[in-house]
């Protein structure tokens, strides 16, 4: 179960929260880290299970198409000669439709260029003869040959696919049809998924209500993650469609509080583990953060500086990381206490004010400490829309990998003030691209940094 700041105040609980709870959900979490985890066949059939890739592999068309290609590639090889031939043309933006849409049903700019790219380089008999790198009208061919796609497979009841229905948006606001329109934002994969075959929002309702009962059971961790997985479309709808205040949600969902289950439904939305890669990655770029700090000059660089001062050579890996963090905040021109709230307890007056200070954060991380005992660990907790959603996580790094884990599980827009760091967490930590949206300059000049 998952404990509060309040059930941890006392020292017994505040040490056996961080030997018992987190160690455990710790375990699940990385024991899972490299495999898939979704549990059953039954479970994930309606789930895509690969992401957008790295080089777009041009599938093999019809028989007759492919002997059109290898001829036509032979006759430009020979003397420059271009297909032009619609039959083929159609033929191959069907396939091509069809292959986007196992990754995603709405594929960017960016993506469509890229499948345009590598058509014209494996078949450079379909260059487009008016455009400079001749690939404007594959890309404008596709752009429109998807969404007449993905009028044709709607009926299907393809929900990501219904949800951004233009009747719908013109009934919501007739003035702007597509500014409801519900799409993936921060690279999920599995955004809005298809209920399991066999089951409907009665049978996974059921599902819900009977996982609210074994929740509450000891040892019960196998049945818990199989009804989660099963229930994940339900989940996603509940989200997606109806956006509930987030206490109303953990009502709803107890179990995804859970840092195991973070770890699991992170991975069903966007098919990377969170722990593993953000840890990963923040460990791998602290040295250079730390120089590029260092180097700093001005106001923020004397703000860096004393964050560096919570360094020292007996410092541990933990240590490293927050540093690393606070410092990013501040580098990207942003405050750190907007997301990492600070506490000592001295006594028990203190610890009513904390509980009342967090009914005023919208998203943050809060640490604390017992001012009178040094040698208990300090403790961090997330506290979402006014109301604490988790605590007992030990250091500040796990805090920010599951509040990433949580605003892809919930839904959240990054606040408006901490943009930046949210984004550098997606991108640079994450490593999960939003080809719908470029990369901001000072999130950019940082990754280039990092990898110079």
């Amino acid at each position: 179960m998952t404990l509060t700041f309040e059930d941890s105040l006392n020292a017994k609980g505040l040490q056996e929260s961080m030997d018992c709870s987190y160690a455990e959900s710790s375990e699940d979490a990385c024991s899972t880290a490299s495999t898939i985890l979704l549990s059953s066949p039954e479970s994930t059939s309606s789930l895509r299970s690969e992401s957008w890739p790295t080089q777009f592999e041009i599938p093999t068309f019809s028989f007759d198409t492919e002997l059109v290609l290898q001829a036509s590639n032979e006759a430009y090889r020979k003397d420059g000669t271009l297909l032009n031939n619609p039959a083929v043309k159609s033929n191959i933006l069907e396939k091509l439709a069809d292959c986007i849409f196992v990754y995603t049903a709405y594929p960017s700019q960016a993506q469509r260029e890229q499948v345009a790219e590598a058509l014209v380089a494996k078949h450079p008999c379909l260059k487009d003869p008016v455009s400079f790198n001749g690939l404007y009208s594959w890309h404008n061919s596709l752009k429109y040959k998807l969404g007449n796609y993905r009028a044709k497979v709607r009926h299907l009841g393809l929900p990501e696919l219904n949800v951004n229905s233009r009747k719908r948006n013109l009934a919501a606001d007739s003035s702007t049809p597509g500014g409801y329109l519900k799409k993936a934002k921060k690279s999920e994969v599995n955004y809005l998924p298809p209920h399991p075959t066999g089951e409907t929002d009665a049978t996974l309702e059921k599902e819900r209500v009977e996982l609210l009962y074994e929740y509450k059971k000891r040892d019960n961790n196998k049945l818990i993650n199989e009804k989660m997985a099963k229930t994940f479309s339900l989940r996603r709808n509940d989200v997606i469609l109806n956006k509930p205040p987030v206490i109303d949600f953990k009502a709803r969902w107890p179990a995804l509080f859970e840092f195991s289950q973070i770890e699991d439904e992170f991975r069903r939305i966007t098919l990377k583990p969170l722990q593993s890669t953000f840890l990963g990655k923040l460990d791998q770029y602290t040295p250079k953060l730390l120089t590029l700090y260092r180097r700093k000059g001005g106001a923020v660089g004397k703000k860096l500086d004393e964050t560096l001062d919570m360094l020292n050579e007996d410092s541990n890996i933990e240590s490293r990381r927050e540093v690393a963090i606070r410092g990013l905040i501040l580098y990207l021109g942003e405050k750190p206490e907007e997301l990492i709230k600070d506490y000592q307890v001295f006594h028990d007056d203190d610890a009513a004010a904390i509980q009342e200070a967090l009914t005023t954060f919208v998203l943050s991380i809060f640490v604390v400490s017992k001012a009178r005992d040094e040698g208990l660990p300090k403790q961090a907790g997330i506290a979402i829309e006014g109301a604490e959603v988790l605590f007992g996580i030990p250091d500040v790094a796990h805090a920010c990998t599951y509040l990433m884990g949580l605003i892809y599980a919930l839904e959240l827009r990054y606040p408006n003030k901490l943009k930046y760091t949210f984004e550098a967490f997606q991108k640079i930590f994450l490593e999960l691209e939003d080809v719908n949206k470029k990369m901001s300059s000072k999130v950019h000049d940082l990754k280039v940094c990092l990898h110079a």
